[in-house]
């Protein structure tokens, strides 16, 4: 499995559209950043990928940061840890670190399911 880098970038208008939405219809998007293709970060984005595929179908962008490549990419989002989830839409910004292997974990922390 390969890490891609998706380029998305959305606009002030469609960050207020998306403020508007339910959290059934709310897109989301993400920036996993990596560095390199180690077993650690193709693992988190694995997970991530199967996350997204079940509980957000159709509503994520993940965009993939190597910091091995652009390490200047780690001080816009503050990186102190790799790999790092961002979650830039729906504000507010969370972040969880880790290989994302603990599911619930990463639902509750992207605010998809409550914590119970």
């Amino acid at each position: 499995m390969s890490l891609g880098t998706g380029k998305t970038r959305k606009g002030t208008a469609a960050r207020k559209k998306a403020a508007g939405r339910t959290q059934t219809e709310t897109e989301f998007e993400l920036r996993l950043y990596v560095a390199g293709q180690t077993s650690r970060s193709l693992a988190a984005f694995a997970n991530l990928k199967k996350i997204c595929e079940e509980h957000l179908a159709g509503r994520y962008r993940i965009e993939v940061i190597d910091l091995i490549k652009n390490p200047q990419l780690a001080q816009g989002d503050q990186i102190l840890a790799i790999p790092t989830l961002v979650r830039k839409l729906p504000e507010p910004i969370k972040k969880i670190i880790g290989d994302l292997s603990d599911t619930l974990r990463v639902l509750v922390g992207l605010d998809i399911r409550p914590a119970s």
